[in-house]
């Protein structure tokens, strides 16, 4: 039976419940196996993940996501935002997911939804000295004028392309370890990339792992959030990995990411929140993880996408 107050939003999944981030990463879980389980776990659909992980066969892809009544909400640029030199491979990153998301049979639309889905989720990665320094702002070094600049010269004609050759929407979600984390780099992407360019994707779990109040923050930027991410922190092993050096994955690796409801983030106060400012749309999962540890994503996405239904979502 639905509840009484459930927002006008569909739950999706992202291969990251499976440790699916680095492609390169040899202990990845077969793609079809993630479509198994997000269906079993009852999600309605999920994100494509890291570039290279599915094959962009529109037949192949399209035939398992009909099979499963599973639907691909976002296609993913999760790569070097700030060098010039990566323009290109970007660009031809942008190109492939658009025209192989877009292929798809499209996702539904809700109540409040501005943008159509599939979006293109916009993250920087791939600077060990932010790595590093994922969750400390005070010890993160900050981009200089230039370098800043072009990595919004880099953003901007990644969201350009999407539109105008794509009619995708992308949507820059700030990351742990990447050069768009904390309070003041979010406040000043959003400031110089307009809304007529690209949404945000906000994270709940990004957010409080960097420092930030995830309800307050998403209330400063309703008016620019097109999509959103939802995680758990478990605050025992957050409190202990950020005495450590050690990389956001890592951090992963080890727990610090839990299911929705097990850990520290308030959700009812999420989901009042939504209702106020009448988001519709999707909303992402996603527990990253170790892929060696992946026999337990089930479990805990079942676990999640329970506690959210229970919860209004």
């Amino acid at each position: 039976m639905p509840h009484p107050d459930s927002l006008p939003v569909t739950i999706t999944c992202a291969p990251c419940c499976w440790g699916v981030d680095d492609v390169k990463n040899p202990h990845l879980p077969p793609w079809e196996r993630v479509l198994d389980e997000a269906a079993a776990a009852g999600f309605g659909g999920l994100e494509l993940g890291p570039y290279g992980y599915m094959p962009l066969d529109v037949a192949r892809v399209g035939s398992a996501l009909d099979d499963r009544r599973l639907r691909i909400v976002a296609g993913t640029i999760f790569d070097d935002l700030v060098s010039p030199a990566n323009r290109d491979s970007l660009l031809r990153q942008t190109d492939e997911i658009c025209a192989f998301v877009t292929a798809l049979p499209p996702p539904r639309s809700h109540a409040g939804q501005r943008y159509p889905a599939p979006y293109l989720t916009v993250m920087d990665w791939g600077h060990d000295e932010r790595d590093y320094a994922a969750g400390h702002s005070e010890r993160a070094p900050r981009l200089d004028a230039d370098a800043w600049a072009g990595m919004v010269a880099n953003i901007r004609a990644i969201a350009e392309f999407a539109r105008d050759r794509h009619g995708v929407r992308a949507v820059i979600h700030p990351h742990a370890g990447g050069y768009i984390e904390f309070a003041d780099e979010i406040d000043r992407i959003a400031s110089d990339i307009g809304p007529a360019t690209a949404g945000l994707c906000l994270d709940t779990g990004h957010l409080d792992y960097s420092g930030m109040d995830p309800v307050a923050t998403i209330r400063d930027y309703a008016d620019r959030i097109d999509y959103i991410h939802f995680k758990d922190i478990d605050a025992a092993k957050y409190a202990d990995v950020k005495g450590r050096r050690i990389r956001f994955f890592e951090a992963c690796a080890e727990g610090v990411m839990c299911p929705i409801g097990r850990g520290r983030i308030d959700y009812s106060a999420i989901h009042r929140l939504l209702g106020e400012i009448g988001y519709g749309g999707y909303i992402t999962i996603e527990q990253e993880r170790d892929p060696r540890n992946a026999d337990g994503s089930l479990a805990d996405l079942t676990a999640s996408r329970d506690f959210l239904r229970q919860a209004g979502f």
